[in-house]
């Protein structure tokens, strides 16, 4: 892991306007125009369906909507309030365009996002250069339907959240001690389905999202787990959103083999939330042909907890290593 620092940023966007993440041409070092820093019409989800057809647009989020793969600031906003209090350290360890840490940024939460691709974290940096006082925004704007939030308000506010973006590889946070992190909040590339250093200026050859292999990165994504494992402290929760593909036209899950991989490592099964999906770019092409199958328009949120220490897991055996519990 190597730092990336907020100057390192400055310096770049003096010779660059934009960065380029898979095909997309991103646009940096503008000064950005926002209207709400917070979520109007936000409400906790209570259930293990969530559906966000409308993107989140507040603060910086709108500016990400050409990202390919990341997720919906809804999720991470959910992920954090539900799992983590004010001044806690939630990490990313698959960045992309920053997302989560613009949450943490929000919620008074101190963020370190991680990504293998040196152009995502200067996009992440990019929407994260913004000033953010809570104290100065009405109470409409920023307890509207958001319980949670009301109940921190007093503890956020007093946090100044601290950020640091690295350069690496989600299988070796050799820049993370052990039990240091209160959350984990991520949403990996899975299957090559798309490739995040594709004509990037930085393309590197340990891009999980380049493996084809589904046993190849069921395996990669078990080293990802041990690591999670290492740096999480006891009795917090680590989740990880990720989805499923067809091969041959028939079913691939993905997501049940990367969550064994976590089980495997020692994560108990907290949740298996379904996150649906919308807008995806193949949809439109696919509804076009006839096919003898049905398109995915899914994805799992997994949710772990590392059991805290001497903590007798026995009881929640149908929720770890099932299949081995015999």
């Amino acid at each position: 892991m190597k730092e990336v620092t907020f100057e390192e940023y400055l310096e770049y966007i003096k010779d660059h306007k934009y960065v380029v993440i898979e095909n997309v041409r991103l646009e940096i070092g503008k000064k950005y125009e926002i209207q709400h820093y917070q979520p109007i019409d936000f409400k906790p989800e209570v259930s293990t369906v969530w559906s966000f057809p409308d993107r989140g647009k507040w603060a910086t989020h709108y500016l990400n909507a050409k990202y390919r793969g990341n997720w919906a600031p809804q999720v991470a906003r959910n992920l954090i309030l539900k799992y983590s209090t004010a001044g806690d350290v939630v990490l990313d360890a698959f960045l992309g365009s920053g997302t989560t840490l613009i949450e943490c940024k929000l919620l008074g939460r101190h963020g370190i996002g991680v990504d293998i691709n040196k152009e995502a974290i200067i996009l992440a940096w990019d929407r994260l250069n913004f000033s953010y006082e809570p104290n100065r925004l009405s109470s409409s704007e920023l307890f509207t339907n958001v319980n949670q939030i009301r109940e921190e308000k007093s503890d956020f506010e007093l946090v100044r959240p601290t950020i640091k973006l690295y350069q690496g590889d989600a299988r070796n946070l050799d820049k993370i001690g052990d039990e240091e992190v209160d959350l984990i909040a991520t949403h990996p590339p899975y299957a090559s389905i798309i490739s995040y250093t594709k004509k990037s200026k930085m393309q590197t050859q340990d891009d999980l999202s380049k493996i084809s292999s589904i046993e190849e990165f069921v395996s990669e994504m078990r080293k990802v787990a041990k690591e999670f494992y290492r740096v999480l402290k006891p009795g917090k929760h680590a989740a990880i959103l990720i989805g499923d593909t067809r091969r041959h036209k028939h079913f691939v899950p993905i997501a049940f083999r990367v969550m064994q991989a976590f089980l495997e490592v020692g994560f108990i099964l907290k949740e298996d939330i379904i996150k649906l999906q919308h807008n995806m770019v193949g949809t439109i092409p696919w509804k076009m042909r006839k096919s003898d199958f049905y398109l995915i328009a899914h994805e799992h949120l997994f949710v772990f907890r590392k059991p805290e220490k001497g903590e007798k897991i026995s009881k929640f055996k149908e929720s770890t290593m099932w299949w081995k519990n015999d």
